[in-house]
């Protein structure tokens, strides 16, 4: 959470005091924010769910994906994106990232099958993935595309909000993202027949409340809804998301500028791409190895993205031992519909994944940071720099104060 204060405490209180705290009635906080963020977005329809991962499986079901469906996913995005696959029933194939951190199209293409439906690109850590190449291969091999925009609220590509290009986008309002309500999510669609399906299975009973439509049958689920405590928190988080962005997007240009004259050395900034649409909630370095990587993130606080847990491929247990479903009869691993499908993970998998995680550093963007915060970051890198690439002593280098890495957003094992 970069800002919250008096004004999302008394749009909290204004809805305690009124004693409306469903979401379904008149002059709803939930209906506002969601036709405000649509209009945000630049899509017709937006419908607000409890979590970014039910976004996620929203959107997936609002696509109909279900057994019997191969989905594409990076191997560098947390763990949801995968589990949301296996709870609509299909199957989860992990594709090698580029040195964006995001998917790597050329990968994605190659990973194609038979029986792939769907790929879900994910804007990881606020980059955007390059969407033009995903959209071409997706239109021309028959694919259905779902962003994840879990953690790029806010950014966009190419002049386009991230989520309003696919077919669908979804998003995530927990503590850790851009734009909170301390836990929610929804999911992004300008096909009404998608954002139908998706209501449907964020609240199958949606249609008591706001009126039934004959573009879909109904349809079991077991529901999502979210609270107008949620819809009122955002209201006032919208308000500030410009400026939250506009500010790293400040900082992180003013740190570029400050340390390019590093790449001398080898210290190199991960590509981006639309770096001007980038939510630029992180920095990201590449290192010329594994052993500068960790130097350079013992020196000054800092991440290694290939020790960020459930962010990596590694680390989705779930997945990777096969227990799909909380009951053995509804597992996709095991279901009649998905023999044929691409079930297992060989053991090198990711390789090209892991080399590139294993290097690059993620030093994190905040809005509340001013002058003197942003220079001595720019002297901190510079100095972890020397350490990690020219062997300098920790001795002789000066260090700047700066706040810790919060591990428990990065899920961090460093």
């Amino acid at each position: 959470m970069y800002s919250a204060g008096e004004e999302e405490i008394e749009a909290i209180a204004r809805v305690i005091r009124s004693g409306a705290l469903f979401r379904y009635g008149k002059d709803s906080e939930c209906d506002r924010f969601e036709a405000r963020y649509a209009q945000h977005l630049g899509v017709e329809h937006f419908a607000l769910a409890a979590s970014g991962t039910y976004g996620l499986a929203a959107g997936l079901i609002g696509l109909g994906i279900g057994p019997g469906d191969e989905v594409l996913v990076p191997a560098h995005t947390y763990m949801a994106t995968a589990t949301a696959v296996l709870s609509v029933g299909a199957i989860p194939v992990i594709v090698d990232i580029d040195e964006s951190l995001t998917i790597d199209p050329a990968a994605l293409r190659d990973a194609i099958g038979p029986r792939t439906k769907a790929v879900i690109p994910v804007h990881m850590w606020g980059a955007a993935c390059n969407m033009n190449a995903i959209m071409d291969i997706a239109g021309k091999r028959g694919l259905l595309v779902l962003e994840d925009v879990c953690q790029g609220i806010g950014g966009g590509y190419e002049g386009r909000k991230l989520g309003s290009i696919g077919h669908a986008g979804a998003y995530s309002f927990n503590y850790f993202k851009n734009m909170t309500s301390g836990e929610g999510g929804g999911i992004a669609t300008s096909d009404p027949k998608v954002a139908e399906r998706a209501r449907c299975a964020i609240d199958p009973c949606h249609f008591y409340w706001q009126g039934r439509s004959d573009s879909i049958k109904p349809f079991a689920g077991i529901g999502a809804r979210a609270s107008e405590l949620m819809g009122a928190m955002l209201n006032v988080q919208l308000d500030r998301l410009d400026g939250i962005i506009d500010a790293m997007r400040a900082e992180k240009k003013k740190v570029l500028a400050g340390t390019r004259h590093l790449g001398n050395l080898g210290l190199t900034p991960s590509p981006m791409n639309s770096p001007d649409d980038d939510c630029a909630a992180q920095i990201m370095y590449l290192l010329p190895s594994e052993q500068a990587a960790q130097t350079f993130s013992k020196t000054i606080p800092s991440v290694i993205a290939g020790k960020t847990g459930r962010h990596n491929f590694t680390q989705w247990d779930q997945v990777l031992m096969h227990e799909g479903a909380h009951h053995p009869a509804l597992n996709p691993y095991t279901l009649p519909e998905n023999k044929g499908l691409r079930l297992t993970y060989a053991d090198d998998l990711g390789k090209n994944s892991l080399d590139i995680l294993n290097r690059t550093v993620m030093i994190a963007m905040n809005p509340a940071h001013g002058d003197a915060d942003i220079d001595d970051m720019i002297h901190n890198i510079d100095a972890a720099a020397r350490v990690s690439l020219e062997n300098a002593s920790l001795d002789g280098i000066e260090l700047r104060k700066a706040a810790p890495v919060d591990l428990q957003k990065f899920d961090s094992v460093n």
